[in-house]
C-alpha cells in the first residue's frame, strides 16, 4: 500500500524540513582567494604564512592544542 500526497502537501513538508541557506554573502567572488594575503604588508603576511604553517603542523593531532598560544606566540615575535 503506498500513499499518494497532493503536490501542495509535498511541497509544504519539503519547505518545512529543508535546510535553510544563508543570505549573507550571496554574491561573493571567490576568483582570487589569495588576494588579500598577496597584497598585505610583509609584516602581515609572515605572520599570516607562520599560522598557517602553526596550524598545519597541529592537523595530524586528534585534539589540537595550545594553537592559541602558538598564534600569540607568532603575533608577539613579529610586532617586535
Amino acid at each position: 500500500m503506498t500513499f499518494k500526497y497532493p503536490d501542495i502537501a509535498t511541497q509544504a513538508i519539503s519547505r518545512l524540513l529543508a535546510e535553510k541557506r544563508s543570505s549573507y554573502n550571496r554574491n561573493v567572488d571567490l576568483s582570487n582567494v589569495q588576494e588579500p594575503i598577496i597584497s598585505a604588508p610583509m609584516e602581515v603576511r609572515c605572520i599570516i604564512e607562520r599560522v598557517l604553517q602553526a596550524e598545519k603542523d597541529k592537523l595530524y593531532m586528534k585534539n589540537p592544542r595550545n594553537i592559541n598560544d602558538d598564534i600569540l606566540k607568532i603575533v608577539k615575535e613579529e610586532v617586535q
